[in-house]
């Protein structure tokens, strides 16, 4: 966990759950919400983390180190989510590669942004769909348990999952 002088965050548990699961490589779309975990993935050197231009091309990244052996994920705002079903539907699941995503939820909880709110009622839909499991980290207290489970599942399975980030949990505006 933390150090006693650090206070417990969201990001910090979700750090942790990636180094007790062994998720070493993190492909990114940059985004506000994610800045404090995927600054504190940059400077902790168990990680190998850089941006990808699209959402697509992280998924793609990610599914050839899992194919090569190496855990990874995906980080990403519900926007981004939007381009991924082709990409998830004709490798990931197609193939039964445990590609981690973590979105950072928009489009609820007074959205001013018609397409955010659009992307965030089909997102759950579309997963479903697909088949792969997803789970809504809104509460702190609840936070380690669900991220650890959720990569435990993927990677015994062998099947994609994603953790979705809520508002209630980040604290951050739409």
């Amino acid at each position: 966990m933390t150090s006693d002088t650090e206070p417990l965050t969201w990001h910090a548990i979700v750090r942790q759950a990636l180094k007790d699961n062994d998720v070493r490589l993190v492909t990114y779309v940059p985004d506000n919400v994610l800045r404090p975990l995927i600054d504190g993935l940059h400077a902790d050197p168990f990680f190998t983390c850089f941006p990808t231009a699209r959402e697509e091309e992280a998924v793609g990244i990610v599914s050839g180190a899992a194919m090569a052996g190496m855990r990874g994920i995906v980080l990403m705002q519900t926007s981004g989510f939007a381009t991924l079903p082709n990409a998830l539907a004709s490798l990931a699941v197609a193939f039964q590669i445990p590609v981690l995503l973590m979105v950072s939820e928009r489009g609820t909880l007074g959205e001013f942004n018609p397409g955010q709110a659009i992307v965030c009622r089909t997102m759950r839909p579309i997963l479903d769909s697909m088949g792969i499991e997803h789970h809504t980290m809104s509460r702190l207290d609840e936070a380690a348990f669900i991220a650890d489970r959720t990569m435990r599942q993927a990677f015994a399975t062998r099947w994609p999952a994603c953790l979705i980030l809520s508002p209630l949990l980040t604290g951050k505006r739409s």
